[in-house]
């Protein structure tokens, strides 16, 4: 069976918040078996970071809590992602207005903040954690973890899958 749903999370460096996101919702996928039917990937709107693994302390709080975030590089979205996804998931308001700025017209309908897939937390965005402690990368995951959640839910809707 060929991949038939590709997600994309997006936020500015890809090495925090989008790994986290990607790392989370593949393991969910995997879980429900779903591998073959939907493709995962994650970006950041700019290329500081390109090639790097995620933010040590993204790997560390994602793997207490059985994800592993090891193989993940950090790269830049580019045009093509948005022929490539059929939902990019971003983290913030600014990473929001940077994908709908680059995105072709015929594409701003897959472009979405996370959050808006939570089902039990409410929050308008995924926050930075990078220049907070430990607990702010515990809130991410907590945001994650509900985001992907209710995203598995709504692609399992969708009439390709």
């Amino acid at each position: 069976m060929s991949v038939k749903f590709g997600v994309l999370f997006v936020c500015m460096g890809n090495i925090c918040r989008s790994p986290t996101a990607h790392g989370v919702f593949r393991h969910k996928v995997n879980q429900l078996g779903l591998q073959d039917r939907i493709a995962v990937d994650s970006a950041g709107t700019l290329d500081y970071h390109a090639g790097s693994p995620p933010d040590k302390r993204a790997q560390l709080h994602a793997s207490q809590r059985g994800y592993d975030l090891s193989d993940l590089r950090a790269r830049q979205i580019t045009p093509n992602d948005f022929n490539h996804f059929d939902l990019i998931a971003v983290m913030d308001w600014d990473n929001l207005s940077f994908v709908q700025d680059m995105c072709p017209p015929k594409s701003k309908a897959r472009v979405h903040r996370l959050t808006e897939f939570c089902t039990h937390h409410q929050a308008d965005v995924v926050p930075d954690p990078y220049y907070g402690g430990k607990q702010g990368f515990d809130h991410v995951l907590d945001l994650v973890e509900d985001a992907c959640e209710g995203l598995i839910v709504h692609i399992q809707k969708q009439p390709a899958l």
